[in-house]
């Protein structure tokens, strides 16, 4: 299995008062590395081109994302913020995708796990938000419905919070499908079950304290299906784990097991209809504890799935 990450993602420093911070690229890092010395293939992650990022952004967001900058800190808006070395990190992240997705799409490997930052998900086609700058998990997905003509892509998203970014840049476009389980309550405040795009998204809101029965139920009765019925040729995923009970920003009550679950049964969808072609983008996750632990069952279970597949 094949890990994308950049030295450049540690560099992005919103300040020491925020949640998303280097700390948390470091504690995934580090419990891949313990849980999995010899299992996985790291790689550079290459910084994406201004081509790739106009697929899915206006100029006028690239040019902000990318203006260099000499302050110690600027306010994007009241949760987003950048350093020196954000625009280089935003570039390799959104270039970690890319390079992932032709890995796979070339027959390297069918699974890859980009460990960067800053995440994505929130990030529209032209407003950086909700500590996003680029939205790399569409980046990624407009990259391989352009180079490799894909007709059916699947973006799913078990970040506890809505992705409103991908939602915005594919919601016209039915090559791209959105599936994604998010708390009801929560920043954005997006992501309503009647939310039909071009018959291409299902959203489905889980109240507070869901805990694993009730994900795992929704996720088992209407989310897999759905993503069964698409058969997708490749699968793409938002892998938040803000969803964790440890986590200060969410109270969905899962634990890791739950992500070490929903990766078994996502990975077995993409053995049925797409080679078994994964590619996994972290997103959220803000007690490092419970994110070192929810990484390596999420890349444990691609792992044991591709082992038990052999």
């Amino acid at each position: 299995m094949l890990v994308y990450t950049h030295p450049s993602c540690l560099q992005h420093d919103p300040g020491p008062d925020h949640p998303e911070s280097p700390k948390r690229l470091q504690a995934v890092l580090d419990a891949l590395q313990a849980a999995f010395p010899a299992r996985l293939d790291w790689r550079q992650a290459p910084s994406a081109k201004r081509g790739d990022l106009a697929r899915v952004h206006d100029a006028e967001l690239i040019d902000l994302v990318l203006q260099p900058q000499t302050a110690d800190l600027r306010q994007i808006d009241m949760d987003t913020r950048t350093s020196p070395g954000s625009a280089t990190a935003a570039l390799h992240a959104a270039g970690a995708g890319i390079a992932a997705v032709d890995a796979v799409m070339l027959g390297e490997d069918p699974l890859a796990f980009c460990a960067v930052r800053p995440p994505g998900h929130h990030a529209t086609a032209s407003t950086a938000m909700g500590f996003c700058l680029l939205n790399n998990i569409a980046v990624a997905a407009a990259h391989a419905r352009d180079r490799y003509g894909l007709e059916r892509i699947a973006v799913v998203d078990f970040d506890v919070h809505h992705g409103n970014g991908t939602q915005d840049i594919f919601q016209l476009d039915p090559r791209v499908a959105y599936y994604s389980t998010h708390q009801a309550g929560l920043f954005p405040n997006s992501g309503l079950r009647r939310d039909r795009g071009a018959g291409n998204l299902l959203n489905i809101l889980l109240p507070p304290g869901s805990g694993s029965l009730r994900f795992r139920n929704v996720w088992a009765d209407e989310m897999l299906p759905a993503i069964d019925d698409f058969r997708p040729q490749l699968l793409l995923v938002s892998a938040g784990f803000d969803a964790h009970l440890r986590d200060p920003q969410a109270d969905l009550m899962l634990e890791a097991e739950d992500f070490a679950w929903i990766t078994t049964e996502l990975h077995a969808l993409a053995r049925r209809h797409g080679g078994g072609r994964v590619v996994s983008m972290l997103e959220g996750g803000y007690d490092l504890q419970a994110l070192a632990e929810s990484s390596v069952a999420h890349v444990g279970a691609l792992l044991d799935g591709r082992a038990g597949a052999a």
